[in-house]
């Protein structure tokens, strides 16, 4: 009998091992999107003959649709099967990448890059579809490794684009490569029980919420050139102040919203939801920032930009696999404050001197440990203190924020860059780390006092 159980359960277990490794690389793919495009703006500004605060916008699309991507398609994953809408959005990845590497002006390119934005979702999907496959006793590694990922996709973009010498068109038939490769590997490997949840997807919802992070991103970023204070801009921010408003009201009455408003509000989460916000937002603000000081004062290769960064890339990816021992010892919110002081450090140096690549380095070398730990760690301050029916909506809450800060950094890093310099965008960067911090420490501070 042993002998016939045996060798069914390394079958079971082999096999469940090739999933998480096809959704790893999925998601990774996926993540590729979200900094390919980092060190290609330069190019494509000189390109396409837009400036940088208008360029900016082929990196910030893509953040803005994976914002509202992550919360419609998991929700539309628990509907219709999180395989099937992993697949829609690799296939959404394929056409957006063929698109942006056939696009000649600047329109086309960002409906491309929305399109690949979707993939950002493929994360939560992964997670729920490892939930089903993996015994328990692995799943903390198995999210750890789809976790570990985002680290591996954020810096591969980097080096991806460098690889191919900063050509757009080659980068995104790269992608679409990849993409189609992934797909392929998803449909063949990965299965799912037939469950199906009830309901509907809040379209309305995310119309609303596209809309009124549009109108503020647009403006933030365009409004040094049109006047912060012309009819235009101020325009822009009034309908995006009154667009969120029709939106947390319609979304406090339906069923199923896009978002649940109390969760972002909550006591027990709005430490890590801030926190998380700010720390996208440093992360996306300081990289952007350092392919056009390396591109610009440096005279750095696409491909250099890559290796400046690496550091950030492989301790992004080590710092998060080993963080499971240091959240033994720690508490969450005090590893996240330690992470946002180190991200801080980072912001300072580059701000006061990167005059050199061993500034690059160094900073870069900061910058990947504190944002490893500091992303290790916000997913357990974000559940750790709400009942256990809401942990999927503060997870997914969370990892929309973060996403929401960095097209925010997207923005306002074009414009504090081509209005004071870098060393002012750095400084930005710095003070929401810093902040972040604050946030982190004075929530797990609170926390500590209730549970007392």
């Amino acid at each position: 009998m042993r002998v016939d159980i045996l060798p069914c359960y390394f079958l079971y277990v082999y096999k469940n091992s090739w999933v998480v490794v096809v959704l790893a690389f999925a998601v990774a793919v996926g993540t590729l999107q979200m900094t390919v495009v980092v060190p290609l703006l330069p190019g494509l500004e000189q390109q396409l003959q837009v400036p940088s605060t208008t360029v900016s916008w082929t990196l910030t699309a893509g953040l803005l649709s994976g914002a509202v991507s992550i919360p419609l398609l998991s929700r539309l994953g628990d509907m219709y099967g999180r395989r099937t809408t992993s697949l829609v959005a690799l296939g959404l990845l394929v056409a957006g990448s063929t698109l942006s590497a056939m696009a000649d002006t600047l329109p086309l390119l960002i409906v491309g890059r929305v399109l690949q934005g979707t993939a950002a979702s493929l994360l939560p999907l992964a997670m729920g579809l490892v939930r089903q496959v993996v015994p328990g006793h692995r799943l903390p590694s198995a999210i750890g490794v789809l976790s570990a990922t985002i680290g591996v996709g954020s810096g591969g973009g980097m080096i991806l684009a460098g690889l191919l010498d900063g050509n757009h068109r080659a980068v995104f038939w790269a992608l679409a490569g990849l993409a189609v490769l992934s797909f392929v590997l998803v449909a063949a490997v990965v299965r799912e029980a037939p469950a199906r949840g009830s309901g509907r997807p809040d379209l309305a919802g995310a119309v609303l919420v596209t809309v009124w992070l549009v109108c503020l991103l647009l403006a933030i970023s365009k409004g040094a050139a049109w006047g912060w204070i012309s009819p235009l801009t101020l325009g822009l921010f009034a309908v995006a102040v009154a667009v969120a408003a029709v939106w947390v009201a319609t979304a406090r009455r339906t069923a199923s919203p896009l978002i649940e408003i109390p969760m972002l509000l909550h006591r027990g989460t709005v430490g890590a939801t801030v926190a998380s916000f700010l720390l996208g937002f440093a992360l996306f603000a300081s990289i952007t920032t350092v392919s056009a000081v390396a591109q610009g004062p440096l005279g750095a290769s696409v491909l250099q930009i890559g290796i400046y960064l690496l550091p950030t890339t492989v301790l992004m990816l080590v710092v998060s696999v080993l963080a499971g021992p240091l959240m033994r010892r720690f508490t969450a919110s005090a590893l996240v404050a330690g992470g946002s002081m180190l991200v801080t450090a980072a912001a300072l140096w580059l701000a006061v001197s990167r005059s050199s690549g061993m500034d690059l380095y160094g900073a870069a070398t900061l910058l990947g440990l504190g944002i490893g730990l500091g992303y290790a760690a916000l997913g357990t301050m974000a559940v750790e203190h709400v009942e256990p029916a809401k942990t999927a909506a503060a997870g997914g809450v969370n990892a929309l924020v973060r996403v929401v800060g960095s097209s925010v950094a997207g923005a306002v890093g074009a414009t504090v860059l081509s209005s004071g310099g870098a060393g002012w965008t750095f400084g930005v960067a710095a003070g929401a780390a810093l902040l972040a911090a604050l946030f982190a420490a004075v929530h797990g501070n609170l926390s500590r006092k209730e549970l007392a």
